[in-house]
């Protein structure tokens, strides 16, 4: 088999898939827009690029960019025009991405809360324990770590027979139609994609839990006032986009088995919602990246 066909949502009549091809352009735009503006605003202040939390959010803007692009332009075009195929490499590749960008953004969002814990709990060490340096090496190796993470099920399941029907009924590259699709079982491809996927949600999930609450007992021995509002107004922004990416994520990949319309539609939240909503709740709400995307747009320094 050389090509497949992503069904994706060519069973809704024309109104509706126009109506969901409108949405879901704007949403795209709205994403684009958001986290360049981010990224753009990091890489002109020399304010920003001093600070760690500023660092991280900065590469975290721009895997959300990188993440969505991965699979909307493909889904548009499927919506104006059903039945366009997909060839084998580019659907493999495009399944290698998107598992590898969703374990990155577990090992950023650990990331972010390992920063939030230290700045926190231990403020006086907090400049050498995240320094600039150790900032960029700890970002760094969330993408290696993420993009090596999903290579043996994606080897193993590309290797796979596909015979019969070459449709997949998803909207993007994913374990469970992959499997589906397969001439035969395949066990050992279907449980390594589940305890990688497994291991690094609750393994990312727990580690931010244990952070925040370490951070909610520090912050909560604080003298009322903006001090702990300020720390519990971080803390909860990130915490909502933790909640909406995992709640999400846990649904279809700790049982890669699981397809159907309900899974297309978890898949199309965190893989559109997600990354709309973080510059929204967690990024543009901080002063500190207002003010300086306001002297971005205004060209001050």
């Amino acid at each position: 088999m050389t090509k497949f066909i992503l069904l994706g949502f060519a069973s809704m009549d024309w109104e509706s898939r126009t109506f969901l091809c409108a949405l879901l352009s704007s949403a795209y735009t709205g994403t684009l827009a958001g986290n360049l503006c981010i990224v753009w605003t990091v890489l002109r202040d020399s304010r920003l690029q001093r600070l760690p939390m500023y660092i991280l959010l900065g590469n975290f803007s721009w895997l959300e960019i990188s993440y969505v692009t991965t699979t909307v332009p493909k889904l548009l075009s499927d919506l104006v025009s059903p039945g366009l195929p997909i060839s084998f490499p580019a659907c493999f590749m495009q399944f290698y991405f998107f598992l590898s960008m969703g374990a990155t953004e577990c090992l950023f969002l650990a990331a972010m809360a390992l920063d939030r814990y230290l700045a926190i709990c231990h403020p006086l060490r907090y400049p050498v324990l995240m320094s600039s340096h150790s900032c960029w090496v700890l970002a760094s190796s969330c993408w290696l770590i993420g993009f090596l993470w999903f290579i043996v099920p994606v080897t193993l399941i590309s290797q796979l027979s596909f015979c019969g029907t070459n449709t997949l009924d998803h909207f993007v590259c994913d374990p469970a139609p992959l499997l589906a699709a397969s001439c035969t079982p395949a066990p050992q491809a279907e449980h390594s994609c589940y305890v990688l996927s497994s291991l690094v949600i609750f393994i990312t999930i727990l580690f931010i839990l244990a952070s925040y609450g370490l951070v909610i007992r520090a912050v909560l021995r604080l003298p009322a006032g903006a001090g702990r509002h300020k720390a519990f107004s971080t803390c909860s922004s990130h915490l909502a986009v933790v909640g909406l990416f995992y709640g999400s994520g846990m649904v279809n990949y700790v049982n890669p088995a699981a397809s159907g319309a309900s899974g297309k539609v978890v898949t199309l939240f965190y893989t559109v919602g997600t990354p709309l909503l973080n510059p929204l709740i967690y990024s543009l709400r901080k002063k500190e990246m207002k003010q300086a995307l306001k002297r971005t747009l205004l060209g001050e320094q």
